[in-house]
């Protein structure tokens, strides 16, 4: 994918390995099985095969590094709702113990009425 926000100096091989090989020979496969489809469908294999392959050869993704760049705000988010999780959790066993054996009546215990 094409990222606007980043200098061409500042693309960085992200992509490694296996899943570099993945994402050409993925993506051959894509590209050839749009070229024999044809119609519109076809077209939308061969970009999507055409994107995969330039991953592959390029060795960077776009999406890839912002998910890696945004990753440890992903994890502090989680975090925090796990935690607040936890703390509803206790809320509800205190409210739960408060309020048993407790019977209303009706009556306001402030007015005596």
């Amino acid at each position: 994918m094409l990222d606007i926000h980043s200098t061409p100096g500042s693309r960085e091989h992200n992509v490694h390995g296996l899943e570099r090989v993945g994402s050409l020979a993925g993506g051959a496969l894509m590209f050839s099985k749009g070229l024999r489809h044809g119609g519109l469908i076809g077209l939308l294999q061969m970009v999507v095969g055409g994107l995969a392959v330039a991953r592959g050869i390029s060795g960077h993704c776009s999406t890839k590094a912002w998910w890696l760049k945004h990753r440890q705000e992903y994890h502090r988010l989680r975090s925090d709702i796990q935690r607040s999780a936890a703390e509803l959790e206790v809320l509800r066993a205190s409210a739960e113990a408060a309020t048993r054996g407790v019977t209303v009546t009706g009556k306001d215990p402030l007015t005596g009425s």
